[in-house]
């Protein structure tokens, strides 16, 4: 042990009452003190009171004389300097061997022939570190702990003295003079982790990485990286292979992965870099990984591969004379498509309807009719069916000057087979949205007026991050999240809680509205994004969609929000998961469920089964012209019956690249009619024809229900009758299929409900829904499945009047009203 604490006395002698080792004098000191020499101090301290805090510089800058300076004009008779020079707290501990398994103390400094204790330490204390160590004299670490599993020997063994003061030993050859502020924790030597790992992972061995790319594409750099944090997120986001490389590199992806990009099996001794998070274990190499696989006999997740009729089919249907924007399946059976203005021959008109019972009877042009009335552009418009008698369909907004103030209105009339007539109404000089809007929301509220959300001032200009309602009440309300998250908030998804509040999930965050005063009641947790990205978003341009699954009687569950796909600013990764919320359950929170495949620019389709289809999108890149490649040809359907981490089917596949302004809706037959594509891409075509997507249900040959009614203007809570004339009535159900239109992604007025439903022979009774929060006012699909889940042909149905009197509304010359 070194001596610790050099004594002085002013004008006296040594009279302590400590029993003190006294050593050789090393400094004479100031004029007026005597030298009574240096000891080994003990504890407690010999001289009780500290004056380093008056000195300017601290003990980095003590010397004798400022130590005695300030003892005595405090009026102490004794003076001690820590021989040392070492800050407070630090301590020696011991003469420890370097380099047998790696680096003691990771963090050299700059080798110097200055060399002290005490210049060490405060080189690895002003650095922020607890441990300091010397070697061959001249040689300073700096740490938090002594890794690699380092022996303790003898004192004598650190033999070398300190080039800037010879009284002091300076560690030696692969020999550590080892100092610490308060206790010093030793590391073993590392290895790769096998036991205590999280959940059902099992460490693998050590492989190379792939080539000619990676084995596993999502890299999270985590600065503690361990393989619990590492396995853990990998978990979380459904994958089932991990791992871990450069000691920060956190891989995650697929046991198949390693075979298909040439991963090589290497020894253990070629994974040797310490994991920063737990220095216990080794976290890869130098293009080498630790890898780990969860137990394949109990899954993350299992996705379901029917196959012949049960996978479902895609069908050509029918040639396109439109590109659509949006579409919307009328409650005159017919489905409206409006085109942005240039998108097809220069004299279109810009909007069509198409009547599915004419497609198919030789001469496919007659399913077609070209409509008129359109005066400004619907780039990027919203679209609803409104509450009124005749259900008309409005669309508002668009893409440039009086475009975006647009609001249009279309009375469907005809039936299927039947000619229709009217045209679309617009005349911006006597209606129109108090602020302009280029991708903005719709939503009908539980009070029967629009919602109109969001959106920016015409192409990609200024974000309008405000809400207004129609008709108008009051002015536009500013929201400050829509500024804050712009422009990745266009399109946000919108719909009304069976408690009566609205949600809104807008980029990757959503939170519940007052109906009311629009103020914020919940802010929900952040959606989860990807794995190796958690703020990928979910609205365009980074675009996914959402549905709100199905709602029964007596409608005492929480209601569940899902949100498929999505992608990242930046490097444009599409997500490949779903997330979940029961946004009225105060503790519920996003629950992830894995996809077969990137998927961004998804549109999903409510099914009269309750399922739920997703289609369309890409692999790679975020919605808007020509920024997405390599379509996603596959079908998807997503079942909530079923467990978590099991709903989803990898159902069949098209040939048909639907990218940029694509639509999925349903059609009164089950199918569900999938049409667009205008990427402005020279690798994928603008797109006419027109698909069907069969469901099992249709392509299984099933004998499907039928029925009639004669009611088909519910009030809340009616008791309606129908007959059954064909099927069984043993176990029969009902569901209920809001009015949607279908655009980048978003179903605006999407909702599934199933009602109650009794039966007696072939007489059933369907209670309508309670109140406008379970089922806002509006028009619906009834459809009838039978035990086999097997529905029926829809008859469309309003549930809940029209309330806000859109039927006398706008009160303009130009648009014919059909009144109450």
């Amino acid at each position: 042990m070194l001596c610790s604490l050099l004594i002085y006395i002013s004008l006296g002698t040594l009279s302590l009452s400590h029993t003190l080792q006294k050593r050789a004098v090393t400094n004479p000191g100031p004029a007026g003190w005597t030298s009574l020499g240096c000891y080994t101090d003990q504890n407690p301290r010999t001289l009780t009171t500290g004056v380093t805090g008056s000195v300017p510089g601290g003990s980095a800058a003590m010397t004798v004389s400022l130590c005695t300076n300030a003892c005595k004009s405090r009026n102490f008779l004794y003076a001690g300097v820590d021989a040392t020079g070492l800050p407070s707290g630090w301590e020696y501990k011991g003469c420890y061997v370097d380099n047998a398994n790696g680096r003691v103390i990771p963090n050299a400094q700059p080798a110097s022939q200055l060399n002290t204790v005490a210049r060490c330490v405060n080189a690895c204390q002003t650095a922020g570190y607890v441990v300091a160590g010397m070697e061959f004299g001249s040689e300073c670490y700096c740490g938090n702990a002594a890794f690699n599993g380092p022996a303790l020997v003898a004192d004598s063994q650190c033999s070398m003295k300190c080039p800037g003061n010879p009284a002091e030993k300076c560690g030696a050859g692969a020999r550590l003079s080892v100092y610490a502020s308060g206790n010093l924790t030793v590391y073993p030597v590392p290895k790769a982790q096998s036991a205590d790992l999280p959940g059902k992972w099992e460490y693998k061995g050590c492989i190379s990485e792939g080539t000619p790319r990676r084995i596993w594409k999502y890299q999270t750099i985590l600065k503690n990286n361990t393989a619990t944090e590492c396995l853990n997120r990998c978990a979380q986001f459904g994958f089932m292979a991990g791992g871990l490389e450069y000691g920060t590199e956190c891989f995650c992806g697929d046991v198949v992965d390693i075979e298909t990009n040439n991963g090589l099996v290497k020894p253990e001794n070629e994974c040797k870099t310490v994991c920063p998070g737990d220095p216990r274990y080794y976290c890869g190499g130098g293009s080498r990984l630790s890898w780990y696989a969860w137990d394949l006999t109990d899954p993350l997740y299992k996705w379901n591969y029917p196959a012949g009729n049960d996978a479902g089919s895609y069908k050509f249907f029918v040639p396109g004379v439109v590109v659509p924007l949006l579409t919307t399946v009328g409650v005159n059976g017919k489905i409206t498509f409006v085109e942005k203005a240039g998108t097809g021959p220069p004299n279109s008109t810009g909007a069509f309807e198409l009547d599915p019972s004419l497609v198919g009877t030789g001469d496919w042009k007659s399913a077609w009719r070209t409509m008129r009335g359109l005066k400004t552009d619907v780039f990027c418009s919203a679209g609803m069916t409104l509450p009124d008698k005749v259900g008309r369909q409005i669309n508002v907004g668009g893409w440039s000057g009086t475009s975006t103030f647009g609001v249009r209105l279309y009375w469907p009339d005809g039936e299927p087979g039947v000619n229709s007539t009217n045209d679309w109404q617009e005349n911006a000089a006597e209606i129109k949205l108090q602020r302009g809007r280029w991708y903005p929301s719709g939503m009908i509220m539980s009070n029967g007026s629009m919602l109109i959300v969001g959106g920016q001032d015409g192409s990609n200009g200024a974000p309008v991050p405000s809400l207004e309602v129609l008709p108008r009440v009051g002015p536009v309300i500013d929201m400050e999240w829509l500024r804050r998250t712009d422009p990745n908030n266009l399109y946000p998804f919108l719909y009304v809680l069976p408690g009566g509040g609205i949600f809104v999930g807008y980029y990757n965050e959503a939170r519940i509205l007052d109906p009311v005063t629009f103020e914020t009641v919940r802010t929900l947790p952040q959606m989860p994004g990807n794995v190796n990205n958690p703020g990928a978003g979910r609205t365009y341009p980074l675009e996914g969609a959402a549905m709100m699954l199905p709602q029964e009687a007596p409608y005492s569950e929480p209601v569940t929000m899902l949100v498929c796909g999505g992608s990242t600013t930046g490097a444009a990764t599409a997500n490949d998961n779903c997330v979940s919320i029961q946004p009225e359950n105060p503790s519920s929170n996003w629950t992830i469920e894995r996809m077969p495949s990137q998927r961004v620019m998804p549109c999903i389709t409510a099914l009269p089964d309750g399922t739920y289809l997703i289609a369309n999108g890409a692999q790679a890149g975020v919605a808007g012209f020509g920024l997405a490649n390599t379509p996603n040809l596959n079908a998807v359907l997503y079942d909530p019956s079923k467990p978590v981490n099991q709903r989803m089917s990898i159902m069949a596949n098209t040939t048909v690249a639907r990218m940029y302004h694509s639509e999925a809706i349903l059609m009164q037959d089950g199918r569900v009619i999938i049409s667009g594509s205008d990427p402005q891409s020279n690798a994928f075509p603008q797109e006419y024809r027109v698909e069907v997507f069969e469901p099992p249900y249709i392509t299984s040959g099933a004998a499907r229900p039928a029925y009639t009614i004669t009611n088909k203007d519910w009030a809340y809570g009616d008791q309606i009758t129908i007959t059954v004339t064909a099927g069984d009535t043993a176990n029969m159900r009902a569901s209920l299929l809001g009015a949607v239109s279908s655009t980048h992604g978003n179903s605006m007025g999407q909702r599934t409900i199933f009602p109650a439903v009794s039966c007696a022979g072939g007489t059933c009774t369907i209670t309508a829904p309670p109140d406008a929060k379970v089922c806002p006012p509006g028009w619906f699909q009834l459809f009838i499945l039978d035990a086999n889940k097997t529905p029926s042909v829809s008859t469309w149905v309003r549930i809940g009047g029209d309330p806000a009197q859109l039927g006398n509304w706008p009160p303009s010359k130009s648009f014919t009203k059909p009144g109450i």
